[in-house]
């Protein structure tokens, strides 16, 4: 099978390229048959001036400027006042010293069209979904880059069901930020008022019990968690120590500038390291917003999320829980899952990489679990996000059922041997090209029904990303670089 995608900007999440109809697959399609037809989402993603994917993100005080975050705020307040009531927004944040100065900025931005602020501080992305729903808000914020480093920041917006803004509703608060907002404020006496919540922590934490059964406690387990020095710093441990467990913490010291430096799920080596020092059950390491996870076992061997998903779905199968036959996963993760899924009479549903892709073929196919190999792991049930700490806790129960090491309980499938090459070139357009069309096609039928193959043109760099997976190593090695080397000739 052969699929072609474009990057994200955030690394996170892709779409559809605009590749001619011979050289894209859609995810999940039967291998060794190619699609007709291309979707328009890359088309449409390319005339938005400030949304991606996954909201507004770039460098704070150069692409998130105050300037920026304030006509969000404006903006995005307009387009969710639908009614003859006093509108509310809850904003929250992860630990970014940038996060002051744009959480303050939106303050401005919402509250000048008449929106009342309620502040919510540090909490992780699912937490600010979540609460939305729980608080009866119009719309909900979290100002977070993510895995991204202190540097950058973005900002995501719910509406009132929790669920990220469509690509409508997007264009639509676009085309308010580049018009006369000026016109459109509220009165002197109609503007909002902002006030700091207090008790949202502790209701997150009892949110995130209640996804176990009462009976479940996490008593005997000694658990490290790494928080990133970001929006989960607070919740998790807490969370955790709630429920029985014997606690040790990391990356719980944020500072404005530590979120992701050498700690979270995007750098587990600090996790490896403790996990083993202490002897620990388990290692949880979340990202930055907290609304991904990646563990580690008891011998500190890494578990990523296409593990995760597989010992979910077959614990969910088992207590018939799934409301489809299946899940729902990404274009990336490995054959491996695919085939461990159907062995316990499961399918695999692919969407282009990230959760958004993930989420939305949920909704309109009635899956209840997906995500991602990089650990979004969405589970509709609870959240109408990835929420790390909720799918660890998942996990944690099926350890405690089984009551078998973490190893065992996770190690569902044997990976396939997967190879992925980054070719970077000048200018043009290297897969319009026939020897690279041949390439790919030549790729394509020597892996067969064995292995998948998936090029994927970076969007924010020339860079074409070739990766093929298989059950010889070898083959699959070779296929990849006969196309990088395709590339490579037709690039020079």
């Amino acid at each position: 099978m052969v699929a072609a995608f474009a990057d994200h900007p955030d690394g996170e999440a892709d779409s559809y390229d605009s590749l001619p109809p011979n050289l894209v697959a859609r995810p999940g399609a039967k291998a060794g048959r190619l699609a007709a037809k291309i979707s328009v989402d890359e088309a449409e993603t390319q005339v938005r001036k400030y949304f991606g994917t996954d909201g507004i993100r770039g460098r704070a005080n150069g692409v998130i400027t105050p300037e920026l975050a304030l006509k969000v705020g404006q903006a995005a307040g307009l387009v969710f006042q639908r009614g003859d009531y006093r509108h509310r927004v809850v904003i929250g944040k992860d630990t970014r010293l940038s996060g002051y100065m744009i959480e303050t900025a939106l303050v401005a931005g919402f509250t000048s069209v008449g929106m009342d602020v309620l502040l919510l501080g540090p909490m992780p992305t699912p937490a600010v979904a979540m609460l939305t729903r729980s608080m009866r808000a119009d719309l909900g914020v979290m100002i977070s880059a993510s895995h991204n480093p202190y540097e950058d920041n973005g900002i995501k917006l719910f509406g009132p069901d929790g669920f990220k803004l469509s690509d409508e509703v997007e264009r639509a608060i676009e085309a308010l930020i580049d018009g006369e907002l000026h016109k459109r404020l509220a009165s002197s006496r109609d503007l909002g008022r902002a006030k700091r919540i207090e008790s949202v922590h502790a209701r997150y934490i009892e949110f995130a019990k209640r996804t176990l059964p009462r009976h479940v406690t996490l008593d005997g387990l000694r658990v490290v968690v790494d928080c990133a020095n970001g929006a989960g710093y607070r919740v998790a441990p807490e969370t955790l120590w709630e429920l029985g467990a014997e606690v040790i913490s990391i990356g719980v010291d944020p500072d404005g500038f530590n979120i992701n430096r050498d700690v979270g799920s995007t750098a587990p080596s600090a996790l490896v390291s403790k996990v083993r020092e202490l002897r620990a059950d388990i290692g949880i390491a979340l990202d930055g917003d907290a609304d991904r996870v990646i563990i580690v076992d008891e011998k500190g061997h890494i578990v990523d999320g296409d593990q995760l998903m597989a010992v979910v779905a077959r614990s969910w199968k088992e207590d018939d829980r799934l409301t489809q036959p299946g899940l729902v996963a990404t274009i990336m993760s490995n054959l491996g899952l695919e085939r461990y899924l159907g062995g316990i009479g499961l399918s695999l549903a692919r969407t282009a990489v990230g959760d958004r892709y993930v989420l939305e073929h949920m909704r309109e196919h009635g899956y209840n679990l997906g995500g991602e190999q990089s650990g979004h792991i969405i589970m509709s049930d609870y959240a109408t996000t990835g929420d790390g700490l909720v799918a660890a806790l998942q996990l944690l129960s099926v350890v405690k059922r089984q009551e078998r090491p973490v190893s065992e309980v996770c190690h569902c499938f044997d990976p396939l041997p997967q190879i992925l090459k980054n070719v970077r070139y000048g200018s043009g357009e290297p897969l319009r090209q026939a020897a690279v069309v041949t390439a790919i096609e030549n790729a394509r039928e020597r892996l067969g029904n064995s292995g998948r193959l998936v090029i994927r043109p970076s969007g924010t760099e020339p860079v074409i990303r070739v990766m093929a997976e298989g059950d010889d190593r070898s083959l699959v090695t070779e296929v990849v670089d006969e196309v990088v080397d395709a590339v490579t000739r037709v690039a020079a």
